[in-house]
């Protein structure tokens, strides 16, 4: 079996595939073109985020048995097309959902103990002891919404903080587990004081905190987002902002990730966030660590073994 890896993985996949008989072909520079002239002679992809893979990529892919996805959304992916071409789509949720879940909890902390604030003060020769008097972790509600393999480990790492964990699912809504309690979206809703999304993206959660989403919560409530961009607009947050609902924000997703390509309603808004010393950015990597990059070649190698061994 040949499989072409098309972007950027780190060196151990290679011979992880190689150990479970597959052909490796490492070509993490070619483009969408060059994709479509070779893929005939592949049976099997593995991507991250930079390609889409539909119909027009796999036209002529005619011997393609899998897509495997080095994380874990597979927002990326024309899943109902695939499912259609039975092609097996495997991704590695296991592979980074500690990474996520200790960036999360890391979000937290920062806004609660206001660390970053704090710092920048100092920065600027500012001793403001008072200004940046914390709140503990322990004597919060966090709610989660969406309890998959990330949920469920930021619920789980939650349980030495002391702090109340509550969780909704809408596509298992009465999960048995220790670390959270399940609850339906209106419990969720009136008891949450941190509010952490941990959804897909889909047709379904597109911008799903448009519409009223925040005002809709009875405490004003800190945001975390390490999910998808997508799912929380710019607008809600600075509407829910500017109202209070939201008293502060970490993100480590936007909406529109390119930045260059922000358009001038977005750009305004990005800015805006910026300006209002209550939100903290970082750059799409809760999911990015040393030990995530192989544990993903780990999982994903895992899975095509069993799948094709």
């Amino acid at each position: 079996m040949k499989c072409l890896v098309v972007d950027k993985m780190h060196e151990s996949l290679l011979p992880m595939l190689k150990n479970i008989g597959i052909e490796a072909f490492y070509k993490p520079d070619i483009n969408r073109g060059e994709i479509i002239e070779t893929l005939s002679d592949f049976e099997g992809l593995i991507i991250r985020s930079k390609t889409f893979v539909n119909e027009e990529l796999l036209e002529h892919a005619s011997n393609l048995k899998f897509v495997g996805r080095a994380g874990s959304g597979i927002d990326n992916l024309d899943v109902d097309y695939l499912e259609k071409r039975g092609i097996e789509i495997i991704n590695a949720p296991e592979g980074n959902q500690d990474a996520v879940g200790e960036h999360t909890i890391g979000l937290i902390l920062s806004l609660l103990h206001n660390l970053f604030q704090g710092h920048s003060q100092v920065l600027g020769n500012i001793w403001d002891r008072e200004g940046n008097r914390g709140q503990e972790l322990g004597s919060k509600t966090v709610g989660i919404i969406g309890y998959g393999h990330m949920g469920s480990t930021v619920a789980k790492k939650l349980q030495s903080f002391g702090c109340r964990v509550i969780a909704y699912d809408k596509y298992q809504p009465d999960f048995n587990t220790k670390y959270a309690k399940s609850v339906a979206l209106e419990e969720l809703k009136s008891e949450t004081d941190i509010l952490s999304l941990h959804v897909p993206l889909t047709d379904e959660t597109f911008k799903m905190t448009d519409n009223g989403f925040f005002e809709s919560f009875r405490k004003d409530i800190i945001f975390i987002n390490t999910s998808r961009g997508e799912v929380a607009s710019f607008d809600s947050i600075v509407d829910a902002i500017k109202s209070g609902k939201i008293a502060k924000a970490a993100l480590d997703v936007l909406e529109n990730e390119k930045l260059k390509t922000l358009t001038p309603g977005q750009l305004d808004n990005l800015n805006w966030l910026k300006n209002t010393g209550k939100v903290i950015f970082t750059p799409h990597v809760a999911g990015w660590t040393t030990e995530s990059y192989i544990r993903i070649n780990e999982v994903l190698v895992r899975k095509i073994s069993h799948i094709f061994n």
